[in-house]
């Protein structure tokens, strides 16, 4: 009986490597940033090499998506791929599109950031 259950599954993503994870992590927020840029860039300029670039990258991006949810737990990944963006994107558009945000909106979102933790990451209670 060496079927596949659910609770094998389990067991499989609970052994991945940080490392592992952090990349995927990583890889995906790459991409999105990526894909981001490319739409911004191309909105403002209408190259269809642009386009095409960004239809590439959210494949990509898609791709490995997909192979990071065998290893790893869809709210775990999801989690750190879109802080990572939320972050890179902030930063982006203070440097390359000098939006300035004032102090209370950079407050904000670091509360929102730990609150996305915190549901993410706290221990649920138990199941009935």
């Amino acid at each position: 009986m060496g079927g596949s259950g659910a609770g094998e599954a389990v067991v499989e993503r609970m052994s991945v490597s940080p490392l592992l994870l952090v990349g995927a992590m990583v890889m995906l927020a790459a991409l999105d940033f990526l894909g981001a840029v490319l739409a911004k860039e191309w909105a403002e300029g209408r190259n269809h090499w642009l386009f095409a670039a960004g239809l590439v990258a959210f494949g990509a991006l898609f791709a490995v998506y997909a192979v990071s949810l065998k290893v790893a737990e869809l709210s775990t990944v999801t989690f750190g791929w879109i802080v990572t963006l939320q972050v890179g994107l902030l930063l982006l558009e203070r440097i390359r599109y000098a939006v300035e945000l004032p102090n209370g909106k950079w407050a904000a979102v670091v509360a929102i950031l730990v609150l996305q933790a915190y549901l993410i990451l706290a221990p649920n209670g138990s199941s009935p």
